[in-house]
């Protein structure tokens, strides 16, 4: 038993201390970073020294794989939306008051939903994530068996973002996927994205008001398609007004699809009467007990949802920012100066 106990730490050991440097897809990699980035042959042979020194972390492939927007009910992920992070929510809307709203000047973005974006991703910057990101993306970048190029070209991203930003790439932390700060960027959108909103000279994801910023920035310009629309509303309650939605409706989806005038006929009715022309979609949340319920988003639904492409995800941040919202309201808090 002794001896088994020991070859299998010694295996779980060579299996996390993975020499990445040596990996067939290193050189491809090394070029592109020469070719598009312009680096050096001594940042090369940095980048070659830092992937011997990352550490294959299997369980991370796992966590992505699982991730509680793609395995969860509506009603188990729906439990994010509880009090702490609504009275969280009103406490950074009072706190950083005039961040949120020169976010909201400049960008258009309310900063319920700036909120509800920051409650779901960290709880406004208290959980940022623990994994050293250079692991997260080697990991899934080498190892991940179906969305290896796209983690391949964050890697990529996240050795120019720590070239250019002057990070040690053995230092930042973050999620299983790679990505960092309050906001949770992957490194490509760090890069293109973040914005210095403190106006202190760096961009730094980990400051409260650089996120606030570079969230609003992000919802208008990581696609023209999907930009937030300023004073425009996410979503609406409906109903279902026939036994079914027609057969070849499109439910979920990530963009809008329907016009409000074509809602009657597919069997949906919104709360609140909508002009006949308003770009919409329509959700179904599925409830363990009960429902479904039924939503029609609007455009600015599927902005947040550029965040994270998934539904629950966009419906949770939604609400979140309801609840925010309606929480201030009740207790008076008016916002003050930082």
């Amino acid at each position: 038993m002794p001896r088994l106990a020991a070859a299998f730490a010694l295996t779980v050991a060579v299996q996390a201390h993975a020499d990445y440097s040596q990996h067939p897809q290193v050189p491809a990699l090394l070029e592109r970073l020469r070719a598009e980035y312009g680096f050096s042959d001594t940042e090369l042979a940095r980048v070659k020294t830092t992937l011997a020194q990352a550490e294959r972390l299997p369980q991370l492939v796992e966590k992505e794989q699982k991730a509680p927007e793609k395995t969860e009910t509506w009603t188990q992920y729906s439990r994010r939306i509880d009090t702490s992070r609504v009275e969280n929510g009103v406490g950074l809307l009072l706190m950083h008051a005039d961040a949120l709203a020169r976010a909201e000047e400049e960008y258009g973005v309310p900063p319920a939903v700036i909120a509800g974006i920051l409650g779901i991703e960290t709880r406004y910057g208290h959980i940022t994530g623990s994994v050293r990101v250079i692991d997260a993306l080697s990991t899934q970048g080498f190892d991940h068996p179906t969305r290896n190029r796209f983690f391949l070209s964050e890697l990529t991203e996240f050795f120019v973002l720590c070239r250019d930003f002057g990070f040690d790439p053995l230092t930042p932390t973050g999620s299983y996927a790679g990505a960092m700060g309050a906001a949770q960027f992957m490194p490509s959108n760090y890069r293109r994205l973040s914005v210095d909103f403190d106006g202190d000279g760096r961009r730094d994801l980990w400051s409260l008001t650089d996120a606030i910023g570079s969230i609003a920035h992000y919802l208008t310009r990581y696609d023209r398609k999907r930009a937030w629309q300023r004073g425009q509303p996410l979503i609406v309650p409906a109903q279902l007004t026939a036994d079914a939605v027609p057969e070849g409706t499109e439910i979920n989806g990530r963009n809008v699809a329907y016009r409000a005038d074509q809602l009657a006929a597919l069997g949906i009715k919104p709360a609140v009467e909508l002009p006949p022309d308003t770009a919409v979609g329509i959700l179904r949340l599925p409830l363990d007990e009960g429902g479904p319920e039924y939503w029609v988003a609007l455009h600015n639904f599927y902005s947040v949802m550029t965040y994270n492409p998934r539904v629950f995800y966009g419906m949770a941040v939604a609400q979140l920012a309801r609840r925010i919202e309606a929480a201030l309201a009740e207790g008076g808090g008016t916002p003050h100066a930082e």
